[in-house]
């Protein structure tokens, strides 16, 4: 694991340096008669321990780790201005976009060591993936602190990208930073890491916008990782334990496990969420992976006491916090209380229905039926009832008893398409449930 200096604090997204801090309070001075100093100074130590315990019970961190989980954390203000996100729209609940981009590059667009690249993360050079977003899920935590639900969406949906038309979701990262790496080039900015920073902003706001958009739900907050801040997470936790039905072997990922339930290090665990060959539903069958990745994190946090342990937790907030990106208004500590059922791992996961896949411009793609997208993330997340016609076409259910497998669709036809059309997976997605435990996927 890559280490992390005391103290440090890296650039933001827009290239400046971000110190979280009160918000510049300062202190108050109580003014009180001579006579009464003694008494009102004795009460002011009371009012201050009783504050001071009060903050450590919330947070269960102390100020302290606080400062230590915020102080040097790179955030984005890619949130600001994203249409029709209203702050408000989601009451009192709360939705959180997971990015995983599949970059083999650092913070400063240098290129990760060829050889960690290769040996530890199994995941080619860093000409490979480029921008690609490959796991975007939307973690809903209720305001009551209750059962979390995540909402996957598949990296190859064929979706409207603001400002690019029809691509796959994965892809509106990376354009958007290609575009406005060239625009800042043009402006004069020379400085590749200042471009790469400001470029990755326009990247993640793509990608929300492009989101935002597909599920018709606000966007509360956000956090990306790639490929490293992954690696650091899995080292950070690690060992994770999994659970496969069936053995796998797989030279593209480096997978190669067998059935039942076992501990993986930092690197079998990045093999484990990236292997798609050998797969039957290939992506929705890796997507099944990451989900049973996060689920097993959170056993793990669980379980090992780290969150009750200041040292423990202090050591993983350094750990992996240099690779992670926050928006500017995400509060780690508010989010801790309110995320109670995820540190438990009660949490289900679901994948988002496709209708079928196509070959469009040379590319495989996931055929989507938006308004069956939305009602279903609405029937999942909000207070909508699902129509019937979002119900017959969802890939998802909430029940974890199996389905009859329905009649196999057959997949539209898209315009500009070439190649026979796929069906999409005969069976429908019962999601991956969580309740501490660890749940077994293909």
């Amino acid at each position: 694991m890559r280490a992390a200096y005391p103290g440090e604090v890296l650039p933001n997204g827009l290239g400046d340096d971000t110190l979280r801090s009160n918000g510049g309070a300062g202190r108050h001075r109580i003014h009180t008669p001579s006579g009464d100093r003694g008494r009102a100074l004795r009460i002011g130590r009371v009012l201050v321990a009783a504050a001071a315990v009060a903050s450590i019970a919330v947070s269960g961190t102390g100020f302290v780790v606080y400062r230590e989980a915020t102080t040097g954390l790179t955030t984005s203000d890619a949130l600001d201005g994203i249409a029709n996100n209203d702050p408000n729209g989601n009451g009192r609940d709360t939705n959180i976009l997971l990015i995983g981009l599949d970059s083999r590059k650092d913070m400063d667009g240098n290129d990760l060591p060829a050889e960690f690249v290769t040996d530890a993360l199994h995941a080619g050079d860093s000409d490979v993936g480029g921008y690609n977003t490959n796991t975007l899920l939307l973690v809903h935590l209720p305001a009551d602190g209750g059962r979390a639900t995540a909402l996957s969406i598949p990296r190859d949906d064929y979706v409207d990208v603001p400002g690019y038309g029809k691509r796959k979701i994965k892809e509106a990262y990376g354009l958007a930073k290609a575009d406005a790496d060239t625009q800042l080039l043009d402006e004069g900015v020379s400085d590749p890491a200042e471009r790469e920073r400001r470029a990755r902003e326009a990247g993640r706001r793509s990608t929300l916008t492009a989101v935002r958009e597909l599920l018709d739900v606000p966007i509360d907050h956000f956090a990306e990782v790639n490929l490293l801040g992954f690696y650091d997470v899995a080292e950070a936790v690690g060992p994770i334990q999994v659970c496969l039905n069936n053995p796998v072997h797989d030279d593209y990922s480096g997978a190669n496990f067998p059935a039942g339930a076992q501990e993986l290090s930092a690197s079998q665990a990045l093999s484990f969420v990236r292997q798609r060959h050998g797969l039957d539903n290939g992506d929705l069958d890796r997507t099944k992976r990451q989900q049973a990745f996060v689920a097993g994190v959170m056993a793990k946090l669980s379980s090992s006491g780290v969150l009750a342990n200041i040292g423990e937790l202090r050591a993983l907030i350094a750990g992996t916090k240099n690779d992670i990106v926050i928006d500017a208004s995400l509060d780690p500590v508010t989010l801790a209380e309110q995320a109670g059922a995820v540190m438990h791992g009660d949490i289900d996961f679901y994948t988002l229905p496709i209708t079928g896949y196509e070959t469009i411009d040379g590319q495989d793609v996931n055929l989507v039926d938006v308004g069956a997208i939305r009602a279903e993330a609405a029937r999942l997340i909000g207070n909508a009832q699902p129509t019937a016609s979002s119900t017959s076409a969802s890939s998802s259910t909430a029940s974890t008893t199996p389905s009859p497998a329905p009649t196999t669709a057959t997949a539209p036809s898209a315009t500009g398409t070439s190649g026979p059309a796929q069906d999409p997976p005969a069976t429908p997605d019962e999601g991956v449930h969580s309740d501490g435990g660890i749940p077994c996927v293909d």
